[in-house]
């Protein structure tokens, strides 16, 4: 397969040499044996879940499922010894998995993560978690009687821009942050496959609002208030999708953040734009990186109240670092940063967001259970 076929196949999905790397528990004190891991759908994102089994101690990669014989051989690519399904339950019945990483359509995360559970696999989960915060629960449930972790891969909890502003407003760079906006988008035709389809992806809040809403949750952790929704259907008509929408989370002590994910933005806003009581941050979009500009880190300045501006360098992030800690909280307990609460209350606040935009933009009250 060449390079270009390839690339490709990843792109357009909806949904290594395999060594032993034991690792050496700073609990347990001894070697324990890698986990097992299978990836249930490999496109571009099961791609990703592959390099990173490749580079992290503790995790190895024993089985694909993947109805696409072509996806398979790409995932051989790099994973030449494991083993191979186009039957996702003959995967999780095989025996050779210890966890499980699905990648289907969001549509379908609810059915396959239970399938997992209830036959006490680990199972980690591409957002969102579920497309209700009741299936959510019920996985949780299922989870905790199992004895097994439920986790959500919330990549962008580690972009470099993400946890550059982070750590600025935790130095108290800014003063207390009273002020958030989030966007992601531009003026653009939304593209064919699964993710601009309401009754598959949840709908254009669920699709981005997955990643910006977890770092709006993880930035504040004061209770919530009240949320408020809205959505636009006015030009792209060859998808479902809401073509621009808006979610405003009003937080109890009356601080505000705000996320809109846009395909009719003539004019991009800046991918984060932060007021405090003594300075603002704002990360502006590396519009060098069209037509990927959501891939890269966006250009993060620190201004001041005397109107000078600081630009500055991004933080140093570890590849792969939610998957070191997912191994590192499977083989000894360690904690991880992000929560299965807490991606189940991201899950409540989208849904939340989705009944007050039908009902034109009137305040919900989701119940939360991290905070």
């Amino acid at each position: 397969m060449d390079n270009t076929t390839r690339d490709l196949l990843l792109a357009e999905l909806p949904v290594s040499k395999v060594a032993f790397r034991g690792v050496v528990s700073p609990v347990m004190g001894s070697a324990t044996p890698p986990i097992r891991v299978g990836l249930l759908a490999y496109g571009a994102i099961g791609h990703e879940h592959n390099q990173a089994v490749q580079a992290t101690d503790g995790l190895i990669l024993t089985a694909v499922c993947d109805t696409n014989p072509e996806r398979i051989a790409a995932a051989l690519e790099l994973a030449p010894d494991c083993a191979t399904f186009a039957d996702a339950t003959q995967m999780l019945d095989s025996g050779l998995i210890d966890l499980v990483v699905i990648s289907t359509p969001p549509n379908s995360h609810y059915q396959w993560a239970k399938e997992a559970l209830t036959r006490g696999i680990h199972v980690v989960l591409e957002k969102p978690m579920a497309l209700t915060a009741p299936e959510c629960d019920d996985l949780m449930e299922i989870a905790s009687d199992s004895g097994v972790t439920l986790i959500v891969y919330q990549n962008r909890r580690f972009d470099a821009d993400f946890v550059s502003m982070r750590r600025l407003i935790s130095e108290g760079a800014i003063g207390t942050p009273f002020h958030y906006e989030s966007f992601v988008g531009g003026y653009s035709r939304p593209c064919d496959y699964w993710h601009s389809m309401s009754d598959v992806s949840g709908g254009a809040i669920f699709d981005w609002g997955s990643h910006y809403l977890d770092q709006i949750l993880n930035l504040f952790p004061q209770p919530v208030d009240h949320v408020v929704g809205h959505n636009h259907k006015r030009h792209w008509d060859h998808v479902t999708n809401a073509d621009h929408a808006e979610v405003v989370v009003t937080f109890t002590d009356g601080v505000t953040a705000s996320f809109v994910n846009s395909d009719l933005a003539a004019a991009r806003k800046p991918k984060f734009y932060v007021l405090g009581t003594t300075g603002a941050i704002v990360a502006h979009w590396n519009l060098i990186a069209e037509p990927n500009v959501a891939d890269l880190p966006a250009l993060v300045t620190l201004h001041s109240t005397t109107g000078e501006v600081t630009r500055v360098e991004p933080d140093p992030v570890p590849a792969f670092q939610f998957h070191t800690e997912l191994a590192q909280h499977l083989h000894a307990g360690v904690p991880m940063q992000v929560t299965t609460v807490g991606s189940r209350d991201v899950v409540a606040i989208m849904e939340a967001a989705e009944k007050s935009a039908a009902n034109n933009g009137y305040p919900q009250h989701p119940t939360l259970l991290g905070r």
